[in-house]
């Protein structure tokens, strides 16, 4: 499991580890890393880095001071090394460095300097070190002509800690045209939260990260990324004692007459998340029928949710707005055990104010919930204008003010519980924007709920998110398997490849 910090967290990191260094170490070993890796990146698209032409743009401080000096490495190993300063207040060290290397240093004149353009369209790499993670908003004038330049001219464009013209903290771009879309970002000593959030996380490229002895500063927790391991771990084999019973049961409120397909998908998802046996609601519209004559082994009743039979529910995939079921969201407000909430359940939830306070309710009283909803099922509970926070922010506050886990769907989705623990998915990608996808990862989320409370793992809603994390990851996983071969992805598709996605994540374990 990987993590990635605020601004705030990684200043008081760094502001310690200085106390106990000699003044200007951290850079150096910040300038050292990038320098390392822009070697390498030139040895793989260029012929190494002697007489390659590098050129970078040099903003103010420390960020301007990490490129200059990793720009002086990089000379004196025979690269062409030009600084392009934007600022009066340019590192002095880094420049006086630069040019003791061999570099050549010039102030840009303005937005129209041709003569700098004219430098950057020869660069075989271009290193953006014009705003550091203290800055945040749209960059300006010269700086969006030199950027602009670096686009044009198809160098390697390298961002030096977090793209400039990405926000930090919120991975927000004030402005997609005065921004740096970088190949590769080299941040220093631990993710920032800016990098793995998107759109941030887009313009950030490949993510390669420099150790400069962070990592004893940090808090013991910042915004999550699962790894294999960690999706694995969440998804265990059965052991020699366990039996349907003791794995769990998962019950299925899903599909109508008009959406039977969303019950199918939804219960192949559910299959596949570990759940010793998957239950059917029967509401008497024939779905059910449909759904256990394609999967023989689930059952199917008119029972209503019991305490005492299931360990997990999953309601709203296609289950329709009539009264019939927001009487069934009602029902499962009422149980004890963990309840994921898709689709329809959440337009129940939006429209009906005391349904809203029972969910709040429940979260009072430490159950699970657990709120799949895209960005318009996101608005429509309320939350539209705290997409201004960016999609970490906003779904860390839905999760708080409803008391439930909020699964914010989309690039680089947010799993974020009421206590503050967060996850951002680094699995799931385009092939899984399709109709029916949603369907499957509620399932498949109830069902690994399910075994979760079954197994005793379930002690709060930080552990009940690092379940449903998992499902997400294994939900992403399925997905670029789907599409590995480079056919067209269907929801259908996603469900098949579920069980060789879950086999290659367990290999990890071996």
């Amino acid at each position: 499991m990987r993590a990635a910090y605020d601004v705030a967290s990684v200043r008081v990191a760094e502001s310690a580890l200085m106390q106990e260094l000699p003044e200007g170490t951290l850079m150096q070993r910040a300038s050292f890393g990038l320098a390392r890796t822009c070697a390498a990146l030139l040895t793989n698209v260029e012929h190494g880095v002697v007489g390659a032409r590098i050129v970078l743009l040099v903003g103010s401080d420390n960020n301007g001071g990490d490129a200059l000096y990793a720009g002086a490495f990089l000379a004196r190993r025979g690269a062409q090394v030009t600084a392009l300063l934007l600022s009066d207040h340019s590192h002095d060290g880094g420049v006086v460095a630069l040019r003791m290397a061999g570099g050549h240093v010039r102030s840009v004149t303005g937005a129209d300097d041709v003569g700098a353009v004219e430098v950057i369209s020869h660069a075989a790499l271009v290193m953006d070190g014009i705003v550091g993670i203290g800055g945040s908003g749209s960059l300006h004038g010269a700086a969006i002509a030199l950027v602009h330049a670096a686009r044009d001219s198809g160098s390697l464009l390298v961002a030096v800690d977090v793209p400039s013209g990405v926000d930090s903290d919120t991975g927000l771009i004030a402005d997609p045209d005065a921004c740096v879309f970088a190949d590769v970002t080299v941040t220093f000593g631990c993710l920032k939260q800016g990098l793995v959030v998107s759109p941030g996380r887009e313009a950030a490229g490949a993510v390669v990260e420099v150790d400069i002895g962070l990592d004893d500063y940090l808090p013991a927790y910042g915004v999550a990324l699962l790894d294999d391991l960690d999706i694995a771990s969440a998804l265990p084999e059965p052991q020699g004692a366990d039996y349907k019973y003791s794995r769990g049961i998962v019950g299925i409120m899903a599909g109508s007459a008009r959406y039977r397909g969303a019950a199918m998908l939804c219960v192949g998802g559910a299959r596949q998340g570990g759940a010793g046996k998957v239950h059917f609601a029967d509401r008497g519209d024939g779905v059910a029928t449909v759904v256990v004559q394609h999967f023989w082994d689930v059952t199917a009743s008119d029972a209503s949710a019991d305490d005492r039979e299931f360990e997990a529910w999953v309601i709203g995939p296609g289950l329709g707005n009539d009264e019939d079921s927001v009487s069934r969201v009602r029902e499962l407000l009422a149980m004890e055990v963990p309840v994921v909430f898709d689709a329809d359940a959440l337009r129940v939830i939006s429209g009906h104010a005391d349904v809203r306070d029972a969910l709040s309710a429940r979260g009072r009283r430490g159950e699970v919930s657990v709120l799949t909803p895209h960005v318009g099922e996101f608005r429509a509970l309320g939350f539209g204008d705290a997409l201004s926070l960016g999609r970490l922010g906003a779904a860390k506050l839905a999760a708080r003010e409803l008391g439930a886990i909020v699964v914010l769907k989309g690039p680089g989705t947010i799993i974020a519980a009421p206590d503050g623990t967060t996850f951002v998915d680094s699995f799931g990608g385009a092939e899984l924007g399709t109709a029916g996808t949603g369907d499957i990862l509620a399932g498949l989320a109830g069902s690994m709920l399910a075994s979760a409370q079954a197994r005793g793992e379930i002690t709060d809603s930080g552990e009940a998110a690092r379940i449903v994390a998992a499902a997400v990851g294994a939900h992403g996983a399925a997905g670029a398997l789907a599409a590995s071969d480079g056919r067209p992805v269907t929801a259908m598709d996603v469900v098949d490849a579920l069980p060789d996605a879950i086999a290659l994540l367990r290999r990890v374990m071996e």
